[in-house]
């Protein structure tokens, strides 16, 4: 049989059950029904969605090397920390909105239209004349992520059975860590070659490659019903998310954690989150169905997914720090000593994956994944100036293992839970509390990071003063650091290595807590395939096309 011929209805190869109905040429209304894809199928549309996450992902860490060059071109020094908070702020609060709107109106044209918004504001980005219309184009830049990130799992939760979902969801775990790496090797290679506007012109071709292999192999079920958008439920929700964050980017840098305008912000933010989850337990068709929280296993696994995404952002974001300002690496040199953590990823996440498509059983690997990163973090704290290579390389490779082994099977584990209405909800409020942790640990580690970096610069420079104070301001420049007189660069580089301990510590009692909910999540047998009664509105079949 063809892969032609091996169509929803047929019977399949050993990847997949198809489980839908093919629609009738008349549009006669059946039972709607997820549509799962044969293994020929599968493999041609894990490349275009695979393809979307690593751009957005990628624009998540691209962006940091190329910062000074950016600012020496465009000025606006003061409203640096905007090109990647603005990212941020608009990927993180759109997440939950692109997985509800999907299960309205359909995953195939909502990433599509992800894809377009993200390579509109990669196009603005790549022309910026001013940093305010950088910026502008970041802002648009993660508009589009938030629906890529969340949709390209969603996809995948439509077109696989849940049995045979982690094989396939591995290697998006694997991409992730790709792109954590790539992204400051590639920046890094950009600036010091064509020019830093090719970090966004790049993503002009991967985004058109992936729009052409959606539209050629992606065909799936549209579920015609009658539906209302929670608007209000939507703006509460943007709201909420966009104060916390701007309390997280601003607090610590323009004014103080208790500043009164900054604590003003965080109030804010808490009481729109209430009123959204007021407005979400009455409204008809929520944003995030408060429901998702009566099962136990969604619960614990968004707690879970928040602290270790606080790890794996806070952490991560900080490793090129010490390659780049202790060990004097460049930007490209930087991204290719993290590629043992990229290894590390590689194996657990696409071998956890394919071992819970073997034995069904997916809890044992958020306990191991975030024991191991646990014990990552704790050997990081060690580091030192002297600390070779090889060690370092163990480390990190530890770290990677352990993040690989929670990154993908916590979403499966979601997935199998939900009924398949809500599969768009669900799995985008995983990823959308991911990055939640994850804007809350960059700004945590950030603040650590500069505290303890001036109370040990102040102790190494007790017998000068103002010595302190005069080192601080050149080590915004990594060239500046390395230029300093040896009896002046000793220290400071101890300095910095000693805060970036205090940063892997803070990082352990989260874990440990992470650790403790891992336990918590319960095992539920992995389904072969939805019911078609998790389908059905009230028991009325809903009108199907296929997109």
């Amino acid at each position: 049989m063809t892969d032609q011929t091996q169509r929803r209805g047929d019977v399949p190869d050993t990847a997949a059950v198809p489980a839908g109905p093919t629609a009738p040429a008349d549009g006669t209304a059946v039972t709607a029904s997820p549509s799962y894809l044969t293994h020929s199928e599968i493999i041609q549309v894990m490349v275009g969605l695979m393809a979307g996450m690593f751009l957005a992902a990628l624009d998540q860490s691209i962006v940091g090397t190329a910062l000074p060059r950016i600012v020496s071109d465009l000025g606006g020094l003061e409203h640096l920390s905007w090109v990647v908070t603005a990212y941020l702020l608009t990927s993180t609060a759109s997440t939950p909105l692109w997985g509800k709107i999907s299960d309205l109106r359909g995953r195939r044209p909502m990433f599509q239209l992800a894809i377009v918004i993200f390579l509109v504001g990669s196009l603005i980005a790549g022309a910026a004349t001013s940093m305010e219309m950088l910026i502008g184009g970041r802002a648009v830049q993660g508009l589009g992520g938030g629906g890529l990130m969340a949709l390209a799992l969603a996809i995948i939760g439509d077109i696989i059975p849940p049995r045979e979902r982690g094989k396939y969801q591995g290697m998006f775990g694997a991409v992730f860590g790709v792109s954590s790496v790539a992204g400051p090797l590639l920046g890094g290679f950009f600036t010091d070659g064509p020019g830093w506007r090719w970090i966004f012109w790049l993503n002009i071709p991967i985004g058109l490659a992936a729009l052409f292999i959606t539209s050629r192999a992606l065909h799936m079920p549209i579920v015609r019903r009658e539906h209302k958008v929670d608007y209000l439920g939507a703006a509460l929700v943007v709201g909420s998310v966009t104060s916390v964050l701007l309390y997280l980017s601003w607090a610590g840098e323009q004014y103080g954690w208790a500043d009164p305008r900054s604590l003003a912000l965080a109030g804010l933010g808490a009481v729109l989150a209430l009123a959204f989850v007021l407005v979400e337990l009455r409204a008809e068709e929520p944003i995030i169905p408060m429901r998702l929280f009566r099962g136990p296993v969604f619960r614990w696994t968004v707690v879970f997914a928040s602290i270790m995404g606080m790890a794996m952002f806070g952490g991560i974001i900080y490793l090129p720090f010490y390659l780049q300002v202790v060990k004097g690496y460049t930007p490209t040199e930087s991204g290719l000593a993290l590629l043992p953590m990229v290894i590390g990823i590689f194996l657990t996440s696409i071998g956890s994956g394919a071992l819970v498509t073997k034995t069904g059983r997916y809890k044992r690997y958020p306990i191991l994944g975030a024991a191991i990163t646990l014990v990552a973090m704790y050997l990081l704290s060690t580091i030192e100036v002297g600390t070779s290579f090889a060690l370092f390389s163990v480390y990190i490779f530890l770290l990677g293992a352990g993040l690989g082994f929670t990154m993908q099977t916590v979403v499966t584990a979601v997935q199998n839970e939900v009924d398949f209405r809500d599969l768009g909800a669900g799995t985008s409020s995983v990823t959308f509390f991911r990055s939640l942790g994850g804007a809350f640990g960059t700004a945590l580690f950030g603040a650590v990071l500069s505290n303890r970096l001036a109370h040990y610069l102040t102790e190494a420079f007790a017998g000068a003063p103002g010595a302190a104070g005069s080192v601080g301001g050149s080590l915004s420049d990594v060239t500046q650091i390395a230029a300093l007189p040896p009896d002046v660069k000793g220290p400071v580089l101890e300095a910095f290595v000693q805060a970036l301990q205090d940063i892997f510590l803070v990082a352990i009692p989260f874990l440990v807590i992470a650790l403790v909910v891992a336990f918590m999540i319960p095992e539920k047998p992995l389904k072969t395939r939805f019911d078609a009664s998790e389908v059905e509105q009230e028991g009325e079949p809903a009108p199907m096309a296929f997109e």
